[in-house]
């Protein structure tokens, strides 16, 4: 039960930090709302997700994971010629931000399969396009190196850089309150609470690279793919992870933290 409270804590932080900086910057209440509830379910998947030790299951999962991640270059919505998003009933989620964090847990979790794995993740960054997937990719390529010294990650992070630099210039598009480059913005007329807020996102970082409950190329992957979706928020206009407006990456930390969890014996 230890293990899955600090999985729970390392989500929450910067979830909790982030609804407490909607309200004060005055965002709409059902951005606060909709952050409490994906946090609440994210949370349910932690600690009662039943467990999937089987290898061939987990292939068959992540599998399923990168298609979803490619549904919608063909459902849309398009906005200038980029379709990065799930339409789910009323509600559209990112597909990188709700797909990728599970998908580096199992390819962390696999030894023969991890490269193959991120660079599919990787093509559909390029095609969709967005720059944050790509970063996250070479972020996790990089922390799952760092794990296990796998040179085969080498070229992996490298082609990620380049392809994120590609889906930059391609896949901007205008910074959306709330949701996009947060820090940045509210440094600028909050500098403490900015800070504040970064000290919740950089302990959510370190709560999973070093002390939830898994194998270390796990902790590094996963952790190194929050680090580069952040990256994306600070230097272009994309979602600021776990801390603005958005369900998506929060139930995506959530399932990958309860899968994280559920794979650390198998």
């Amino acid at each position: 039960m230890r293990g899955r409270g600090i999985s729970i804590l390392s989500l929450a932080l910067p979830v909790l930090a982030g609804i407490a900086y909607l309200a004060l910057t005055g965002a709409p209440q059902s951005y606060a709302l909709m952050n409490a509830l994906a946090v609440l379910l994210a949370s349910a998947a932690v600690l009662f997700l039943p467990g999937i030790e089987s290898e061939k299951a987990r292939r068959v999962l992540v599998v399923a994971l990168i298609i979803g991640l490619f549904v919608p270059l063909a459902s849309g919505p398009y906005v200038n010629g980029i379709a990065r998003w799930l339409p789910l009933g009323g509600v559209i989620l990112h597909s990188g931000a709700l797909i990728f964090p599970a998908i580096t847990v199992l390819a962390a979790r696999d030894e023969d399969y991890a490269p193959p794995i991120l660079l599919a993740a990787l093509l559909a960054a390029s095609l969709q396009p967005d720059a944050a997937l790509g970063l996250a990719v070479m972020m996790a390529a990089v922390g799952l190196y760092n794990a296990t010294r796998d040179w085969r990650l080498v070229p992996v992070a490298g082609i990620a850089f380049f392809a994120s630099m590609v889906a930059g210039l391609r896949g901007e598009l205008p910074a959306q309150p709330h949701v996009e480059r947060i820090l940045v913005h509210l440094a600028m007329v909050m500098p403490l609470a900015a800070f504040a807020l970064a000290l919740a996102l950089l302990a959510s970082f370190f709560l999973m690279a070093h002390t939830i409950a898994a194998p270390k190329p796990v902790r590094h992957a996963l952790a190194g793919s929050l680090f580069g979706f952040s990256l994306a928020a600070l230097v272009s206009n994309y979602p600021s992870v776990l801390i603005g407006y958005g369900a998506a990456p929060i139930l995506g930390y959530g399932l990958a933290l309860a899968l994280a969890r559920q794979t650390s014996s198998g």
